[in-house]
């Protein structure tokens, strides 16, 4: 049987040691295309770019991906991902897999994430897609105990399919001396930022600002993401894009309007 086409894509940039790794797992299980941002991207969210210009080199990042097509991006990773299937795939891929992001993209987080709106585009076109992260911010993050689960998820959706109009959310816990007990099948948690700005001044007299804050998680659920990775599992949230609050619909129209 002809191996499936898996388009890998990320946020953090084609470089990043997380992307990777997951080009590393995909080529055991199919035939591997990379289309990814030549530099970071996080935080981007689902934007595209549409006054400027984009461009694309093929390259050549390890010496042993040999035979796998990689192409760099000016974009967004949105950007990434019309690009690979208006202009770069030699046909429409299997499944779409966006990351290992480095850094959280459980609870709101998705909805800043650019390794989620990558998979979200892909899905849009009706592409099974998945967003993997591990919590883990730094550039050295060990994403190796995640290898064999990673592999799992995607072979399963492969084999079963994921419903239309929906992609996964993958997070992965930062776990250094215990191992990763398994996977949860989860909700979003309700968590917020409370956010706020550091105010600094430049050497020229110029204000400018360094936006901080803190993680309020809302949520005491044990059926959360949130939950999940603070237990030792990985999470995973079946996530759709169909943004309608469906369920305050007859509310309004009781409107007068």
């Amino acid at each position: 049987m002809a191996k499936p086409l898996i388009l890998v894509t990320n946020d953090d940039g084609i470089t990043a040691p997380g992307l990777r790794m997951l080009v590393s797992i995909m080529k055991t299980i199919g035939e591997v295309v990379v289309v990814a941002p030549d530099s970071p991207q996080s935080g981007m969210g689902h934007a595209i770019t549409l006054d400027s210009t984009l461009y694309s080199k093929k390259l050549t990042i390890d010496l042993d991906s040999e035979g796998i097509d990689e192409y760099s991006c000016s974009g967004t990773p949105a950007d990434c991902v019309k690009l690979a299937l208006q202009e770069l795939l030699p046909k429409k891929p299997d499944i779409c897999v966006s990351g290992i992001n480095h850094g959280s993209n459980s609870s709101i987080n998705v909805i800043y994430s650019g390794t989620m709106s990558a998979a979200i585009e892909a899905g849009i076109e009706g592409i099974p897609a998945i967003g993997f992260s591990l919590c883990d911010y730094t550039w050295e993050a060990d994403f190796s105990q995640a290898q064999d689960f990673i592999f799992t998820i995607v072979s399963q959706a492969l084999k079963n399919g994921i419903p239309k109009g929906t992609v996964l959310n993958v997070n992965i816990p930062k776990l250094k001396k215990k191992k990763i007990k398994g996977i949860k099948i989860c909700r979003q948690a309700k968590a917020n930022w409370k956010e706020k700005f550091d105010k600094r001044t430049n050497p020229m007299g110029k204000d400018y600002y360094w936006l901080t804050g803190e993680f309020l998680l809302l949520d005491k659920g044990e059926d959360t993401d949130e939950w999940a990775l603070a237990n030792g599992y990985i999470s995973v949230v079946p996530t759709h894009f169909d943004l309608t609050a469906h369920h305050v619909i007859q509310e309004l129209n009781s409107w007068d309007l």
